[in-house]
């Protein structure tokens, strides 16, 4: 990596902190220069408009969201510890290892939701791929025996998500400070349901030590 890339990679980072308070559409090259002490005209040969400032923005998040959520879940081996570790990795995102506004992706659903462009886009494509990531591991729970064999994966990865959604609003919005003991309930109570009829809602079972496959 290049000096012009490691300078880059500094604005993304700064850029993808202030867009997780303040929001996507308040990301401008402006703000950003008073940010970083860099001048405008310098921001501008990196990123060209706003919209590819957003983009950009957004794709240093999913990498920082791939280091702190999915790099991890992954060295968990198959199964409900894995999608343990996929929630647990999560929840560690949207508090204290992840931006300072909470989760990027969140906050720009609710801004982009209604805005047609490349951004919105992008940001429609990498919330696909969550979606797709928690039901492929839901079905390798299944495959696994750890999940009833007749569980939606779609279904679950819908639910799961909307815990996830439930949370960040009661964190960041209502400032419940039993927000995570009550997204960890509800996540316990999906768990529960998923689990085969022959297979007892177990603490042992429900609480696996993460590994390496």
């Amino acid at each position: 990596m290049d000096k012009g890339d490691r300078t880059k990679e500094a604005i993304l980072e700064e850029s993808a902190n202030l867009a997780s308070l303040m929001g996507l559409n308040g990301l401008t090259i402006g703000t950003l220069a008073s940010h970083t002490g860099m001048s405008k005209s310098g921001l501008f040969r990196h990123f060209g408009s706003k919209e590819q400032l957003q983009i950009d923005t957004l794709k240093s998040g999913i990498d920082r969201f791939t280091q702190t959520v999915i790099q991890p879940t992954l060295k968990t081996p198959r199964g409900i510890g894995r999608l343990r570790a996929l929630f647990d990795h999560w929840l560690a995102w949207a508090t204290d290892q992840g931006l300072p506004g909470g989760c990027l992706f969140i906050a720009a659903s609710v801004e982009l939701d209604d805005q047609p462009g490349t951004a919105r886009d992008y940001l429609v494509a990498t919330q696909r791929q969550w979606l797709d990531l928690i039901a492929t591991t839901a079905r390798k729970a299944i495959a696994t025996a750890d999940l009833r064999s007749d569980l939606d994966g779609d279904q679950f990865a819908h639910e799961f998500n909307a815990i996830l959604l439930g949370f960040h609003q009661a964190s960041r919005l209502m400032r419940d400070p039993r927000a995570v003991d009550r997204a960890r309930a509800q996540f316990e109570r999906l768990l529960r349901d998923a689990l085969p009829l022959r297979a007892p809602a177990s603490p042992a079972r429900l609480q696996q030590t993460p590994g390496h496959e």
